[in-house]
């Protein structure tokens, strides 16, 4: 026997409650609540399990085999390739190039192994205009149309592929519960349901993920738990570049990302990023710094712009950049250097607005700024890395080798940074001219001195 058990679920953040709301009490939002029909069993079923919990130090442990994704940089975010019988999330703004960069990964994949690609959004005639576009070749990649979960998993299980494509989940429904697809619940459910089916068969799974107006991955936060790795798709309607930045990665390191540049035929990998980042003309108000993305390092300048302000509260923007480290830098050239900034107007953005969080683009910042307000060109060809203490000192970068290494790479002459260990000055001392600094006057004297 089972019977109906009606439950009201906020579409927002996935809390449940037993009556309707208009606010949700966990998150806030207004008219975000739903009412959906759960199916309960009245009876529990026996489970058999011939699983029995062993010692840890019984498990053997055995390297993973990866397959490649048939792009270099998709390959760098994923960790170093797909991990069999993993699960990915994969999400973006509508038409930043998702589908595209899946059906090219999916192509060139089943050139050597099994590929699935099921799609619930489009038409096989739609992705087939899609893949004549970007001209692909293939082998073993078959293509479903089909938004009903019970088809799909008995399509996966049919054809047992190595890797397999939800495209995306949003569009799939269970046809046991009542509610919409893209629903709290029919997302949960599909997503656990798909996951077990890639573990327990061994499946590399990718499931593409819509995103709401704020970004963020639509759908319960649980999905994000429930998925091995979660990518997020960036770029913008303007410019053609696409930035592929890991969330969560249990197989490799976070916020890594991989760089891509959207043309006619499709996604193209930039090889070279730090050139699409920096311009190597030497003008005031512009300075380099290199930062560090997940273990990538990349050159990306900083232009500022100080102008005398017509205004009580001068005002202060920022691209790329947070604002609050902006006003602590500005903190802290007026307190050390002895530069009244409070009549002046600053305008900062970095090179492409690429986003940087490394606090070791301060000094960059700082220079820059300096050299707007000066009217004087920075020190040619050079790159400024050191994070500002409130107290003027220059503080050490993370990673500090690997950004050296990308600027000798780069054929960057000088590079200012924090006190070096002697030993690493040393391995450096013929490829570059390295100058050490300990405060932000001492940056400033070598920086902008005539």
């Amino acid at each position: 026997m089972s019977s109906k058990l009606s439950t009201f679920i906020c579409q927002n953040c996935g809390s449940e409650t037993s009556q309707y709301f208009g606010k949700c009490l966990n998150c806030n939002s207004w008219n975000s609540i739903v009412e959906e029909i759960k199916s309960k069993s009245s009876k529990h079923q026996e489970i058999k399990n011939n699983k029995k919990s062993i010692p840890f130090n019984e498990i053997s442990s055995k390297e993973i085999s990866r397959f490649t994704s048939g792009f270099r940089e998709f390959d760098r975010v994923l960790g170093g390739g797909i991990v069999p019988g993993s699960v990915v999330l994969l999400g973006g703004e509508p038409g930043i190039g998702k589908s595209t960069i899946v059906l090219q990964s999916a192509g060139k994949i089943s050139l050597n192994k099994k590929v699935l690609y099921i799609t619930a959004e489009e038409s096989l005639e739609q992705v087939k205009i899609r893949w004549e576009r970007l001209n692909q070749n293939s082998i073993d990649l078959k293509i479903f149309a089909e938004t009903n979960l019970s088809l799909i998993i008995n399509e996966i299980k049919r054809v047992n592929p190595c890797f397999a494509i939800i495209d995306s989940i949003q569009a799939i429904h269970n046809h046991e519960m009542q509610s919409s697809p893209g629903s709290v619940s029919q997302v949960r459910a599909c997503s656990s349901e798909l996951q077990t089916l890639a573990k327990d068969n061994n499946i590399a799974l990718l499931i593409i993920g819509h995103v709401t107006k704020d970004g963020a991955l639509a759908g319960p936060k649980t999905l994000e738990h429930l998925v091995d790795t979660v990518i997020n798709f960036e770029g913008d309607n303007i410019s053609s570049h696409r930035l592929l930045r890991s969330i969560k990665n249990r197989f490799g390191s976070t916020f890594e990302i991989g760089i891509f540049e959207m043309l006619e035929e499709g996604l193209q990998e930039i090889k070279n990023p730090s050139s699409i980042f920096t311009n190597k003309e030497n003008i005031s108000g512009v300075t380099t710094t290199i930062t560090n993305e997940g273990t990538r390092p990349l050159a990306v300048d900083i232009q500022a712009l100080v102008n005398k302000t017509f205004y009580s509260n001068p005002r202060r923007t920022t691209t790329g950049i947070s604002i609050n480290r902006l006003h602590q830098i500005l903190a802290v050239i007026e307190k050390h250097v002895g530069i009244k900034l409070s009549e002046f107007d600053c305008y900062i953005a970095t090179g492409g607005g690429f986003e940087i969080n490394d606090p070791s683009s301060d000094l960059g910042v700082a220079i820059s700024i300096l050299s707007s307000l000066k009217n004087i060109p920075p020190l040619a060809s050079t790159s400024f890395i050191g994070e500002l203490g409130l107290s003027g000192q220059v503080r050490k970068s993370n990673n500090l080798r690997t950004k050296i290494e990308e600027a000798v790479r780069l054929g960057i002459k000088n590079i200012v940074v924090p006190k070096l260990e002697e030993e690493l000055n040393n391995n450096f001392q013929n490829l570059i001219n390295i100058k050490e600094i300990s405060n932000i006057k001492e940056a400033v004297n070598y920086s902008l001195s005539k």
